[in-house]
C-alpha cells in the first residue's frame, strides 16, 4: 500500500514548478490530485501526466485570490475525487494591478501592496478555511503551507516579505486550533529553486549586471551553493501529507540547501 493511497489532494499553483512537482508526487504515492491556477493549459498538461501514470488526475481552473472561485474548486474536486484531505498552498509570487491609471502613486503603491499580501497570504487562509471543518469532520487533514526563505529573514520585496512572515504565523495559529483533532498544519520553506520566480535574465537586467553574475550570487546564499530543483521539495511534502506525519505540526521547516544559515 502506498503512503497516500485513498487520499484526495488539492495543490494550488499546481500547473509548474514546486506545485507541480509536489502534485506528481502525491499521485505516485497513490493520491487523487487536483491542480488548480489561473493557466488552464499548464494544469491540462499536469493532469493528463498523472492520468499517463495511471492516476488519478484533476485539473481546475480557479483564482487563488477569488472567494467564489476557491468555493468552486473546492465543489469540482470533492465531485470529480472526493473530499479534500491534503492542501497545498502553492499559490504565490507576485501580482500587478488590473487598472492602475487612474490611481495617485500613493494609492497604487498600497493596492498593489494589499494584493501581493492577498496572493501570497490571504488567498492560504481562504482556500484553508474551505476545507478545513471537513478534515477536522473526518478526523483526519494536512495542510501544507509553501513559504519562503523571506519567510523568516528580510531581503525581497516588503508585501512578498510581509505575507510569507504572516504565513508562518497562519500555519502556527490554524495548527493550534485543530491540534488535537487529527489535523496536522505546517509551513515549508524552499529557497533559490529553479522556477518562473527565479528569472536570471531579469535579476541581471535590474542589477545592471550578467546572468553569470546573478547566478553566483544567489547561488553563494545557501551553503550547497546551488540552486534547488523543484522536485527536491517533494519528498518533505509527501512526509508532511502522510500519515506517519501526525507528531509534525505547527513547525516552519526549510528544504532550500541551507539557505543563509
Amino acid at each position: 500500500m502506498r503512503r497516500l493511497d485513498n487520499r484526495v489532494a488539492w495543490v494550488t499553483g499546481g500547473g509548474r514548478g514546486i506545485g507541480r512537482a509536489i502534485a506528481l508526487a502525491f499521485a505516485a504515492e497513490g493520491a487523487g490530485v487536483a491542480v488548480s491556477a489561473r493557466s488552464g493549459p499548464e494544469l491540462d498538461a499536469v493532469a493528463e501526466e498523472i492520468r499517463a501514470a495511471g492516476g488519478q488526475g484533476l485539473a481546475v481552473v480557479a483564482d487563488a485570490m477569488s472567494l467564489d472561485d476557491t468555493s468552486s474548486a473546492v465543489a469540482a474536486i470533492v465531485t470529480g475525487l472526493g473530499a479534500v484531505d491534503i492542501l497545498v498552498n502553492n499559490a504565490g509570487g507576485g501580482t500587478r494591478l488590473v487598472d492602475p491609471d487612474h490611481m495617485t502613486p500613493a494609492q497604487r503603491d498600497a493596492a498593489l501592496f494589499a494584493a501581493n499580501v492577498d496572493l501570497n497570504l490571504f488567498s492560504a487562509y481562504r482556500a484553508s478555511r474551505a476545507v478545513l471543518d471537513g478534515m477536522v469532520e473526518r478526523g483526519y487533514g494536512r495542510i501544507i503551507n509553501i513559504g519562503s526563505g523571506y519567510a523568516k529573514r528580510s531581503g525581497g520585496g516588503a508585501a512578498y516579505t510581509a505575507a510569507k512572515h504572516g504565513l508562518i504565523g497562519l500555519t502556527r495559529a490554524m495548527a493550534a486550533e485543530v491540534a488535537t483533532r487529527g489535523v496536522t498544519i505546517n509551513c515549508l520553506c524552499p529557497g533559490w529553486t529553479n522556477t518562473r520566480l527565479v528569472d536570471l535574465d531579469a535579476m541581471a537586467q535590474a542589477r545592471s549586471t550578467d546572468v553569470a553574475s546573478v547566478r553566483a550570487t544567489i547561488e553563494a546564499d545557501n551553503l550547497q551553493r546551488r540552486i534547488l530543483e523543484p522536485e527536491e521539495l517533494a519528498p518533505m511534502a509527501t512526509l508532511l501529507a502522510a500519515p506517519e506525519s501526525a507528531g509534525i505540526t505547527g513547525q516552519v521547516i526549510s528544504v532550500d540547501g541551507g539557505y543563509k544559515v
